[in-house]
């Protein structure tokens, strides 16, 4: 088994670093609420909604690009910055080790 190293900052600005597997084929958003933290992901995963909208502090230009279907929902999110992404659109493999996201609050 190929376990990661990814930090995840939450809403109060608290920090923590998890360990994820690579092998099981998860987004970052089944990652995220298998470990308790509150992603709404109101469309399963499909990129719809924009609901389980990340920031990537460390590591960003290491992600693939994001898709059609994810820009679109990034484009219509009020706070969206050059390193938002939908954590249903990112599947965890090893080049995510060391990764830093943020939860991104509905205002900002």
């Amino acid at each position: 088994m190929s376990d990661i190293k990814i930090k995840v900052q939450d809403y109060s600005g608290d920090v923590q670093e998890l360990e994820a597997p690579t092998d099981m084929g998860l987004s970052l958003m089944e990652f995220l609420k298998a470990n308790e933290y509150p992603i709404l992901a109101t469309c399963g995963g499909m990129a719809l909604c924009a609901t389980c909208h990340v920031k990537v502090e460390e590591r960003f230009d290491d992600l693939d690009e994001p898709g059609d279907q994810e820009m679109d929902q990034l484009d219509i999110l009020p706070n969206a910055e050059h390193n938002s992404r939908l954590a249903c659109q990112l599947r965890l493999h090893p080049d995510m080790d060391g990764i830093m996201v943020r939860l991104a609050a509905d205002e900002e």
